[in-house]
């Protein structure tokens, strides 16, 4: 007999899976908007999806009365600026300093408790400490994400160089390699995979600790302008933002993934 974990979906069938779970959520959010919607018209909770599209024009391609942007558009690339500034800068920290730890000992020893107690802090603890250092604006909202994902993919690197066979370590030494090519061309190489693969882990950390700071310190960005409706139950803005905000993140997840494969797909079977 067959065991039902050996078993896998073809193409066809994949793909109904795949889809039914949204599906599934769809049909149960228009059966219960209807419902809300038959007994009070005017219900704010669970729009209808024509006032999702009026939302959606109105916000993204009407110019605002008060500042004549297109506010969608603003608050998109207010937050993607913030984001990739952030997430760019905590890549490259955390390669350098998971290199460093991962291979050298002293450095090890010395840093990385340090590194380990960082990222043990909960990183919206020190939004407060961020905004009196650095002020309400940009770069508050940039060290934030900084400060949140960076120990954590610093630490998933150093690991990964530490788990680097040994034997490739001492055939390197032995055909003359010094520290330097040891670090640039037996490490680094079999580092970076695994760094894409720590930041597609820590965009979803850092989109939380981007809308956190644009929630309670902005004047644009999709984490600003959700939390300035939500005052009005504008639940036509709000629910479309998310849906915004999950098809970015689901657009960078599926380019960090494909950019692996295209740059690095021999590391693809030893993961």
């Amino acid at each position: 007999m067959r065991r039902l974990i050996n078993r896998r979906p073809g193409r066809v069938l994949g793909t109904f899976l795949t889809a039914l779970p949204f599906a599934v959520l769809v049909t149960i959010y228009v059966m219960a908007s209807n419902a809300r919607l038959a007994a009070n018209p005017d219900d704010k909770l669970l729009p209808s999806f024509a006032s999702f599209w009026d939302a959606i024009v109105r916000m993204g391609f009407e110019p605002s009365k008060r500042t004549g942007e297109y506010l969608l558009w603003v608050d998109t690339l207010a937050s993607l600026e913030r984001l990739g500034l952030g997430v760019a800068m905590a890549a490259a920290i955390a390669l350098i300093l998971g290199l460093t730890l991962g291979l050298f000992p002293y450095a090890r020893t010395t840093f990385a408790p340090l590194v380990k107690a960082l990222s043990l802090i909960p990183p919206l603890s020190v939004l407060p400490i961020l905004f009196i250092t650095f002020g309400l604006g940009q770069t508050a909202k940039i060290a934030l994400i900084l400060f949140g994902i960076t120990p954590f993919i610093t630490r998933d690197l150093q690991q990964r160089i530490e788990e680097l066979p040994e034997e490739q370590m001492i055939k390197a030494q032995t055909l003359g390699a010094n520290s330097w090519q040891l670090l640039t061309r037996v490490a680094l190489p079999q580092a970076l995979p695994r760094l894409i693969e720590g930041v597609r882990l820590g965009l979803g950390p850092a989109w939380l600790f981007l809308i956190a700071g644009e929630a309670i310190a902005g004047e644009e960005g999709l984490g600003y302008r959700i939390f300035l409706v939500r005052r009005y139950l504008a639940m036509d803005v709000i629910l479309p933002y998310v849906a915004w905000i999950t098809l970015i993140a689901f657009s960078f997840d599926f380019t960090l993934r494909q950019l692996r494969v295209w740059l690095f797909s021999w590391s693809l079977t030893r993961d």
